[in-house]
Order: C-alpha cells, then structure tokens, then sequence
C-alpha cells in the first residue's frame, strides 16, 4: 500500500468521523443552515460550491487519462462534497498501481 493511499485513507477516516459527529449533532440539513444565516456563512459556502465545480471539472479530465470512470463520484461530490474526490483518489490510486486493472 502506498503512502499516498495510506494518506488519502487516513484523511477519510478524519473527515469521516468528524462529519458522523456534525451529523449526529445536527443532521445533514443542519450542516447547511448556518452558511444561510449570515454573509459570512453565505461566502463560506460559495467557496466550497466554487472548489467543489473546479474538482468536479478536474476529475472529468483526469478521468480521460486515468481511464477511471468520474461519473459517479462527480455524482457522489454533488451529495456528499468532498467524500466524491477522495474516493475518487482512491480509485485512481488503485488503478495506477494494479496493471491487471489498467485498460488497453
């Protein structure tokens, strides 16, 4: 496994657990309220719609010369943000580094 998979696991595992805690606090519309409540949530949130598109638009692309399939993970960031780019990572990680899996 490599150390770059090792990394991109461990940040799932972070993230993960910190959003199973903001969800169980608030619930999944909970998390969204507060970017609705002032000009400086507003802005907050249209900087992660904003990265969230350029990542969307990078994983298509990548996707060509990857040879991963981007659709649903792009699918994947429009419900869960930043899980479908790190799942993303992963399946492009393990497609680098397993040649059986590799396209002719």
């Amino acid at each position: 496994m490599s150390n770059r998979l090792i990394a991109i696991l461990l940040t799932i595992a972070a993230f993960g657990a910190l959003t199973v805690m903001a969800l169980l606090d608030v619930g999944y519309f909970g998390i969204l309220e507060p970017h609705f409540q002032t000009w400086g949530g507003g802005q907050v949130f249209a900087d992660l719609v904003i990265a969230l598109v350029l990542v969307m638009i990078w994983m298509v692309a990548d996707s060509r010369i990857s040879g991963v399939n981007a659709w649903p993970f792009v699918i994947a960031t429009l419900f869960l943000g930043s899980f479908g780019p790190l799942f993303y990572l992963i399946a492009r990680e393990l497609k680098a580094t397993n040649p059986s899996r590799q396209s002719t």
